[in-house]
């Protein structure tokens, strides 16, 4: 399944929100309220989906200033990738977050919501950072 949040315009440079984004110890920062035990390196993170589970994620794969793709990095209860999507036009950005995953149709019903929301959150959170 597909989820992608609608892109939001950021006042800075796409080589800003780049850096920001490429440093995970960042990335707690645009997290929902249900994420808790947040721990990060440069390049890796852990932390609890409140009630739910335990992931560890880790860049896979970071094109400057336009894409970065974090993969679960150990076990995980489904594949998925979490992707920021950069484009900039005359010094302003504007961003996307997108999730790709591998659920089966009954995770699917369950998470559809949740999953949406969390790109959402995400990609609002980032338009209001100060960069």
């Amino acid at each position: 399944m597909d989820f992608e949040s609608k892109w939001q315009n950021i006042n800075a440079s796409a080589t800003q929100v780049f850096s920001f984004l490429n440093d995970l110890r960042n990335l707690e920062k645009l997290m929902p309220e249900q994420i808790i035990d947040y721990k990060a390196e440069v390049q890796k993170c852990s932390f609890t989906i409140k009630g739910m589970t335990s992931l560890s994620l880790k860049v896979d794969q970071a094109i400057e200033p336009k894409l970065i793709r974090l993969v679960p990095d150990g076990k995980s209860p489904f594949e998925f990738e979490l992707m920021a999507h950069l484009r900039e036009s005359e010094g302003t950005t504007q961003a996307k977050i997108q999730l790709q995953a591998d659920l089966n149709p009954m995770l699917a019903m369950m998470a559809k919501r949740p999953l949406q929301n969390l790109v959402e959150i995400m990609a609002d959170k980032l338009s209001a950072q100060s960069f």
